[in-house]
């Protein structure tokens, strides 16, 4: 059973970045990374995933002040997909396509619906291999371009890398998705 909870700092997370520092997720790995380096945004949002009751992934979302009226999307994501069953799991182009993975399923809507309705939302990649960035900026975004639901925006310099601002149209996005098998997910808010 998927749980997605809203951060507290009363979870225990230390497994989950125990997890994270294992697979090689230094976005995830400790507070300090995950979370405190957020914390002078204007808003900031973290999520964690449980499956059975086990901490497996995370999203968060938080206000720019590059543009106006704008967050960005489906930062610090993980997920660890050897926890998960198996059907879960797949990544090809074609659950990209259908939105068939824990992204569009869970963190994507979350961020959606967490951001005010006005504002413009962004996903960010670029080319390093820092947190598989480069499968996020050469497969991921483009399928979601081709698709409709994400546009090219803008490049600029942040957070010390050149990235690609896509910005997502979260009506077509949350259209396209009800079109598919939706899966199903508890949303727990801790506060």
């Amino acid at each position: 059973m998927f749980k997605l909870i809203d951060y507290s700092a009363d979870l225990n997370l230390e497994s989950f970045y125990q997890n994270a520092k294992f697979r090689g997720y230094e976005n995830n790995s400790t507070r300090s990374i995950m979370i405190d380096s957020f914390k002078k945004e204007e808003d900031f949002k973290l999520w964690i995933l449980y499956y059975n009751n086990i901490a497996v992934g995370s999203t968060a979302t938080h206000s720019l002040d590059i543009f106006p009226n704008s967050y960005r999307i489906c930062v610090r994501t993980c997920v660890f997909t050897d926890l998960l069953p198996s059907h879960h799991t797949l990544r090809t182009l074609n659950n990209i396509r259908e939105h068939q993975h824990i992204t569009a399923q869970f963190f994507m809507p979350a961020c959606v619906n967490y951001c005010p309705i006005e504002a413009d939302l962004y996903i960010t990649s670029h080319l390093s291999n820092v947190a598989s960035q480069r499968l996020v900026h050469e497969i991921f975004c483009p399928v979601l371009e081709q698709q409709g639901c994400l546009k090219k925006a803008h490049e600029v310099e942040y957070r010390g890398h050149l990235q690609t601002f896509w910005k997502l149209d979260k009506f077509k996005f949350m259209q396209q998705l009800s079109l598919y098998p939706q899966w199903s997910v508890s949303f727990y808010n801790q506060q």
